[in-house]
């Protein structure tokens, strides 16, 4: 029995697993870079082993040292998590060479399936040959071989870029895998990513665990996903679950693993790829089913069967990834400190029973467990609507005891298991061994490895009919986020009956939270959620590059956001309530301007007509706009940024200084690093007085794990170059002079 995991992996996923591992009894040993040194899985883990360095090739991807702190640490089994590691054969062997248990499948497994080439071999079809390919197999789609997450794909649209964006691909997925091998496949216009979850022991059980639509992607890395994906025919579901457990099946899988497919527009499967691992998107399949992915990982890695079926999934599940990142100029990753990162939870009775998560850590991420309200989870946890059916159904804990038996509701004790709960009120099944529970969603007559009943009930009403919203993240407020590692800040995902009420409850529960610090991209996911093409379930990857002018449009309330950010400075600032100026007063953010008098009978906006001013504090101001009155929170952290929450939106508004301060001017032609980040290569052969063309690739930066490409903004000469491969660049620095005639203040212009 494992009764200590390290997770190879860091941030959201470190965290996750950390949690399930928690409710198990199974303690926890985190590996850390020097970037992560105070990051929240090092503070959640029983304990935590440095790696020393920053960049991944030194910390995450170097299997030897994370074995050896396994080891020094006491653990026995070593969970991979996603990306870096989690697909590498040869670490596989290396855990379990060591006497460790390895929280996947067998290396054999990995090594037939998670180099793409080898799988396509495997499953019938073979890579394009780039050498051979002409101008009728374009587009291309170049893909690194050992690893996903959009790391080390281009697509190529024209022959004479292939042998660019090769190198540029190989040079990403070293970076991101530690093996820079990629392959040529088709490009599929508007095609729709679906994928099947699988779920595997070695007792020749495979469960295949319903689709998932992951098309809304940027750089071929996925943004939004939901479960099932909507409007596939009974037949091809049906199709796609066989070539999925086919595939498990061909090369002995065990444990849990995702098969990805491409649907053309004329509904035809092309097979992608087998993931070898847990995948980002993996809370849609547990809230639809019920289950807890990584426990049932656990559960076959110490050799358990699975139960002879799968569980019936219910309802619909959508999951949004909240990056660091502005994608109005070209997704690029942003860092800084997250101030605050609160999402309310919304659980009219309970939802089921810790689907693998909650955050509780964070001040509006209440954990995921009977009882827990929208304001946070409750002190003694009552479960019913009227608060008296019993406490709090923990697993392993009674009312305020996390160490005391579960209490079944209305009953005493039950030894060592977890509360059930029958389709009319408190059942009398007897108790749940922990170890033999399916999942953490309860189910009347929940005896082990019974997964086929009915939703777990409170009082009479099914948790399952209640909708509820959960959050996976690796930051807390007050967190850093840097340069070296993905943008990702959380994910958040809603469960309910219906694929509406889902995506509606998410839209409100991202609309509605409280993200302070560095730009994100949440605007777009809540107007994504909201754009008719997803409620009408009209999917294709091609979403953002026909939408993203409209998503990233500025939004209509950013004018009354800044007019709220004013009026609360002006009430904040002392002695302004004594002094009644003749002259209006100003505050800019952004491009507002906002001018204000404050009278004997209040504040008097000058140049908003619309709007009056009903009550003003320095963090809450109410406005009444056009007969309605509207209530904005104001949040000034002091680093040039004041953020307005409001139930219509969230807005982030640059303070503009009252006095323009002198500043540095850069040349014409100048290419400014767009964030910050490693150079990672210059152009071949490029020196001072070097002739250069518009839109050339001269510097190659990477930041957050991928490659961001830095173009000659017009034709002319190379007058300087201080980028150099391994240099770190903060926004701004200059990197290259590009001087032209008819080029005066040329901007960078940066594509990834």
């Amino acid at each position: 029995m494992i009764t200590s995991v390290l997770v190879a992996n860091r941030g959201e996923i470190a965290c996750r697993v950390f949690r399930t591992c928690r409710e198990l009894g199974i303690s926890t040993v985190a590996v850390y870079s020097d970037a992560d040194a105070s990051a929240l899985h090092v503070r959640e883990a029983d304990a935590a082993v440095r790696l020393p360095g920053l960049a991944p090739a030194d910390t995450y991807l170097r299997g030897d040292l994370i074995v050896k702190a396994a080891l020094a640490a006491g653990a026995d089994a070593v969970h991979p998590g996603y990306g870096f590691l989690s697909e590498n054969a040869e670490f596989a062997r290396a855990v379990t060479d060591a006497g460790l248990v390895w929280v996947g499948p067998p290396p054999e497994a990995i090594e037939a399936m998670a180099s793409k080439t080898r799988a396509k071999q495997l499953m019938g079809g073979a890579p394009l040959d780039p050498s051979a390919v002409t101008d009728a197999d374009l587009p291309l789609l170049v893909k690194a071989a050992a690893g996903g997450g959009g790391r080390g794909m281009r697509v190529v649209r024209e022959l004479a870029s292939l042998a660019g964006e090769l190198e540029a691909a190989r040079s990403e997925a070293a970076s991101a895998f530690g093996d820079g091998e990629v392959f040529l496949e088709p490009y599929i216009e508007r095609g729709r990513h679906v994928e099947v979850q699988v779920l595997a022991d070695a007792y020749g059980s495979v469960w295949a665990l319903g689709t998932r639509d992951c098309s809304l992607q940027r750089r071929h890395q996925k943004v939004i996903e939901e479960s099932p994906a909507p409007g596939l025919p009974d037949a091809l579901v049906a199709m796609l679950h066989e070539s999925a457990v086919t595939a498990a099946r061909a090369v002995g899988y065990r444990g849990a693993g995702t098969v990805e497919f491409l649907i053309s527009l004329e509904g035809r499967a092309h097979f992608l790829e087998m993931n070898t691992r847990l995948q980002v998107e993996h809370p849609v399949t547990e809230a639809v089913f019920g289950i807890d992915l990584v426990a049932l990982q656990l559960r076959v890695a110490e050799g358990d069967a699975l139960p002879p079926g799968p569980p019936v999934g219910r309802g619909h599940a959508v999951e949004a990834r909240l990056y660091a990142e502005d994608p109005s100029k070209g997704w690029t990753p942003q860092t800084g400190v997250l101030h605050a990162l609160e999402v309310r939870g919304f659980f009219p009775t309970h939802p089921p029973m810790n689907v693998g998560g909650g955050t509780p850590h964070a001040p509006g991420g209440p954990a995921l467990c009977a009882g827990a309200g929208p304001d946070g989870p409750s002190a003694v946890g009552l479960v019913s609507r009227d608060d008296v059916v019993g406490p709090a159904l923990r697993a392993g804990g009674g009312a305020g005891d996390s160490q005391g038996p579960a209490l079944r509701a209305g009953q005493g004790p039950v030894a060592h298991g977890l509360a059930a709960l029958g389709p009319d009120g408190p059942s009398a099944v007897g108790p749940v061994s922990r170890d033999d529970v399916v999942g953490p969603a309860l189910r009347a007559g929940a005896v082990a490895g019974d997964s086929q009943g009915p939703a777990l009930r409170a009082g009479g009403e099914a948790a399952y009919g209640a909708p509820w919203v959960r959050v996976d993240t690796g930051y807390a407020g007050g967190d850093s986020i840097g340069v070296h590692y993905d943008p990702m800040i959380a994910k958040v995902i809603a469960w309910a009956p219906t694929r509406d009420q889902a995506v509606r409850r998410l839209a409100h529960a991202l609309r509605r939270a409280r993200v302070h610090g560095p730009v994100t991209n949440r605007a777009l996911l809540v107007r994504s959620l909201e754009h008719p093409e997803f409620t009408g379930a009209q999917l294709d990857t091609g979403f953002y590059e026909r939408n993203l002018d409209a998503l990233t449009a500025p939004g209509d309330g950013e004018r009354y956001a800044a007019v709220a950010a004013a009026l609360a400075d002006a009430a904040g600032r002392r002695g302004g309530w004594r002094n009644l100026h003749s002259q209006p007063q100003v505050k800019a953010y952004g491009p507002h301007e906002v001018r204000y008098r404050f009278t004997r009978d209040g504040f008097l906006l000058v140049d908003d007509p619309g709007v009056r001013v009903v009550h003003v504090t320095p963090h809450r101001v109410r406005l009444e706009i056009d007969g309605v009155g509207r209530p904005f929170d104001v949040t000034d952290h002091g680093d040039g940024i004041v953020h307005v929450d409001s139930p219509a939106g969230a807005y982030a508004l640059p303070v503009r200084p009252r006095f323009t301060e002198p500043r540095e001017t850069t040349q014409p032609g100048s290419l400014l690093a767009p964030m910050p980040g490693t150079v990672v290569r210059v152009g071949e052969g490029l020196a001072e007085g070097v002739q250069v063309t518009q839109g050339q690739p001269l510097v190659w930066l990477e930041a957050m794990k991928m490659e961001h490409r830095i173009l000659s903004p017009a034709s002319g000469t190379l007058t300087a170059l201080h980028a150099e491969p391994g240099r770190q660049v903060e926004v701004g620095a200059l990197l290259a002079v590009v001087q032209n005639a008819d080029v005066q203040d040329a901007d960078v212009q940066e594509e990834a």
